[in-house]
């Protein structure tokens, strides 16, 4: 009896001790950024709601024991309340332990995935935890249900800037240590973040090419123009890609376009330019004229079509009026070009009116056809061509009288042909595609505007 006794007086003096209240106002929160879940009006009402209230006062006012205690009791009184959950999350956050803080954010959206504050809650977590790019899902989720949240809008894009260079810096560091399917990796995470960036896809593509994957690069490399149509140096790396490809349209299309947004680098591009043009050309021409270049001796026939083809605008300057007659190479693969050079006095017929284009061509007969160019050359322009005509080489195996000697010294002295070991000339040795392609390289470059149809016409 008197134990009982004792037991009520407990009982009645724990009933009738003096609660904690939380203040009756906080001017300036503990917690600014803490966004106090909302109670939906399915819940609304009850002992929890007074709790949820209570604890969010003592929260703000830095009191996290006080709080934990009520917000524990708005889910021992209802269990279903969620934003007591949320709210357990804020006070472990409050307490910098983003762990303990996450799995009261999950469970709250559990019931309601929607909810602002523990969307919010989460994405707060998530970056206690590092894990930024799956806290900005979540702070995105919470901006899709509530727009006004301008605050983590700004917190959005710091977390994506923060990423996108954690990622570029990755990507970068991985291309330099050649770990290529790491850096593509990290390219495409940071054009996830930052997809309207222009330079992050030129990268990707440079680094793709470098793994041999021309297919992507191009593709990126595309991108990378669309979104910035001033990028000249993708353009420059299009046409690089499209050239190795052989579609020299493409290519020459895309250096133009380079060249129209960077004319300073016209001149490099230009050249890109020629080069593809040469080749498509070439690629024009038939297997036979491709083929002279490998060729350890070449005919009369591959010699005129290599003149006909390099140096057409020289030959059409000095073409004789005169009709020349030619019996043997109408089904010849070089005929339109033996009778371009044999109109222009260039390679002549024999006496019995044939060409002979399938006789082999000796280093004199070269001779002979240069210092008839070159004598173009010198009447379009009679000063530059003062060094080979006023020149008397010494060979030694070539006398002054003999019927070859002038246009061999010319050729040399024009540095068209070189002498051969002791200061010979070989005149009788066969001569190789790579040795008549260079001698007429030569020729054309003495030529100057004359071999591309703009310089003065000889007379």
């Amino acid at each position: 009896m008197r134990r009982l006794a004792v037991l009520s007086l407990v009982v009645l003096a724990s009933a009738c001790a003096p609660k904690t209240s939380p203040p009756a106002s906080v001017s300036m929160p503990k917690f600014p950024d803490f966004v106090a879940p909302a109670v939906p009006a399915s819940l609304a009402g009850g002992r929890a709601v007074e709790s949820q209230a209570r604890g969010w006062q003592f929260l703000e006012a830095g009191d996290l024991k006080s709080a934990e205690q009520e917000f524990s009791a708005a889910l021992k009184t209802t269990p279903a309340f969620y934003p007591a959950e949320a709210a357990l999350g804020y006070v472990e956050l409050a307490r910098q332990n983003g762990k303990a803080a996450l799995p009261h954010f999950d469970r709250a959206l559990e019931r309601q995935q929607s909810d602002v504050s523990a969307l919010v809650g989460r994405g707060y977590a998530l970056i206690a935890l590092s894990r930024e790019r799956e806290a900005v899902a979540s702070f995105e989720a919470a901006v899709a249900e509530d727009p006004s949240l301008a605050d983590i809008r700004r917190r959005i894009e710091v977390l994506r800037f923060r990423g996108l260079e954690q990622d570029l810096a990755h990507a970068r560091q991985a291309t330099r240590a050649g770990k290529l399917d790491e850096a593509i990796a990290a390219y495409a995470t940071a054009i996830a973040i930052s997809p309207d960036s222009a330079v992050l896809y030129r990268e990707l593509a440079a680094v793709e090419r470098q793994k041999g994957d021309a297919d992507h690069a191009l593709e990126h490399l595309r991108r990378a123009v669309a979104l910035d149509p001033t990028d000249a140096k993708s353009l420059v790396q299009i046409g690089e890609m499209l050239d190795i490809r052989g579609d020299e349209a493409g290519a020459e299309h895309a250096y133009s376009d380079a060249i129209a947004l960077e004319p300073s680098a016209a001149a490099d591009l230009e050249s890109k330019i020629e080069a593809l043009r040469e080749r498509a050309e070439l690629a024009r021409l038939p297997e036979e004229y491709r083929a002279i270049e490998q060729s350890p001796q070449i005919t009369r026939g591959d010699l005129a079509a290599i003149i006909g083809v390099r140096l057409a605008p020289l030959l059409q300057a000095s073409r004789r009026r005169d009709a020349v007659l030619i019996t043997d190479v109408r089904t010849h693969w070089a005929a339109i070009w033996i009778m371009s050079v044999a109109r222009a006095g260039v390679m002549e017929p024999f006496s019995n009116h044939a060409f002979q284009p399938r006789s082999a061509v000796r280093r004199v007969d070269l001779a002979q056809a240069a210092s008839r160019l070159l004598a173009r050359i010198a009447a379009a322009d009679p000063s530059r061509a003062a060094a080979w005509e006023s020149a008397r080489l010494k060979f030694s195996d070539l006398s002054p009288g003999h019927l070859a000697y002038p246009a061999a010294s010319a050729a040399v002295a024009a540095g068209v042909m070189t002498m051969g070991p002791n200061g010979s000339f070989d005149p009788s040795r066969p001569v190789s595609g790579a040795d008549a392609i260079a001698a007429i390289t030569r020729i054309e470059a003495l030529a100057g505007p004359l071999a591309t149809g703009k310089g003065k016409r000889p007379q």
